[in-house]
């Protein structure tokens, strides 16, 4: 995970007060995350790392933990990504 990602997922993240850490293996739903702001969160990533999540992505495993989103972005792939895995 790098600082970029974290800064973009904790703004969807009701739950996680400021200053908190974010563990990778944290549980998104948790936390705050339901399916209306992993779609707001997908946009968000999208224009902030320029990665595009192909549509076998979009499952539930992706989006439980902050490691299991990474690792599909990372998949994806992105130039910001490569700089800050």
């Amino acid at each position: 995970m790098n600082p970029q990602f974290e800064a973009v997922l904790r703004r969807h993240l009701t739950y996680l007060t400021p200053g908190t850490p974010l563990a990778p293996d944290d549980d998104l739903k948790g936390l705050g995350l339901d399916s209306m702001k992993s779609v707001d969160l997908v946009f968000d990533l999208e224009d902030e790392l320029g990665v595009m999540l192909p549509d076998e992505a979009m499952t539930a495993a992706t989006f439980q933990t902050p490691a299991s989103l990474w690792a599909a972005l990372t998949e994806a792939g992105s130039p910001a990504m490569v700089s800050g895995s």
